[in-house]
């Protein structure tokens, strides 16, 4: 993928690019209510690269629904670039672009034409240059003129993010952005979105693919169960689990009297953090008195991964 030729203007850096203040959500269904975001705070400083991580129904998707405005929570406050979602709207839509999970177009239209109606859709009027360069960076200059339906998935991935683009937004929001695509476009992917980054966007990521936050995000939040279980700096969060480990799953759970302190993950998983390598060989021992042979022994540092599956299991 090509590189942007500007860099976007930026408002002053002592306003968060975004600053979410007690959120909270319940869902009704009947006689039943699900709370699935309760008291959500934090901020994003301008320039961030920042993750946004959760196991399925964490709330991450009411979180983004938050945002664009389609899903009303019950309390709290949302602004961006110091605009209040509710009392400035009109700037505060301005200053955020989200690029959805789901791929939904009108059937109907091209590439071009989808751009420049998302255009209109925010009143500009005189696009057409940056669209232009935008169809360029995100390799779809050769199908502009192309139904949008009749594109493969990675193609309309790509316009999702044009989509989201058209008027130059500070603040992006990228939902499982490479779900789906195949490997050399995920990582060109990734090359377009640190682009981004650089030239002065700040980024929110949403992934189940951990090695890509990992290799991304400067900061990350962990939502689970609609609350937020770790907010911290990427290296940081890594470092408090650096020690060396070993990660294995069983056939059967461990017994309640096993003598060394295992913890238990998510899925099965098992593991355990030592400092001296003679720890291993004795859990090893242990499991084989009682006839239980680890599976998938996997021995090294944490990586974002395991701390997510220690964080949310808890």
């Amino acid at each position: 993928m090509k590189q942007f030729k500007e860099e976007i203007s930026v408002a002053d850096f002592s306003i968060p690019a975004l600053r979410i203040a007690g959120i909270s959500k319940s869902f009704h269904a009947g006689k039943n209510q699900k709370k699935a975001l309760s008291d959500v705070s934090f901020s994003i400083e301008q320039g961030d690269f920042f993750g946004l991580l959760g196991p399925n129904g964490a709330g991450k998707s009411t979180l983004i629904g938050v945002l664009a405005k389609t899903v009303t929570p019950d309390c709290g406050d949302v602004s961006v670039l110091g605009f209040d979602i509710r009392r400035d709207w009109q700037q505060f839509k301005m200053a955020i672009g989200i690029v959805p999970q789901e791929i939904t177009f009108d059937p109907f239209l091209s590439v071009w034409e989808t751009l420049r109606l998302q255009s209109g859709y925010f009143g500009l009027r005189h696009n057409d240059k940056w669209l232009n360069e935008l169809l360029e960076v995100l390799d779809l200059a050769d199908k502009k003129k192309e139904s949008v339906m009749r594109l493969s998935g990675g193609m309309k991935r790509r316009v999702l993010i044009a989509q989201a683009l058209v008027h130059k937004p500070p603040l992006i929001v990228l939902d499982e952005p490479t779900a789906g695509v195949d490997i050399n476009l995920r990582h060109s992917l990734w090359t377009f979105m640190e682009e981004l980054n650089r030239k002065g966007h700040t980024i929110i990521l949403t992934t189940h693919y951990l090695e890509e936050a990992e290799r991304l995000c400067r900061n990350v939040a962990m939502l689970n169960h609609g609350r937020i279980a770790a907010l911290e700096n990427t290296r940081d969060l890594l470092k408090k689990y650096s020690k060396d480990r070993v990660v294995f799953t069983l056939s059967r759970p461990l017994p309640e009297d096993f003598p060394i302190q295992v913890e238990k993950l998510q899925d099965g998983f098992y593991c355990l953090n030592y400092d001296n390598p003679e720890a291993l060989r004795t859990l090893l021992d242990e499991l084989h008195k009682r006839c239980l042979e680890p599976e998938g022994l996997e021995i090294g540092k944490a990586n974002l991964e395991e701390v997510f599956m220690r964080i949310t299991s808890k």
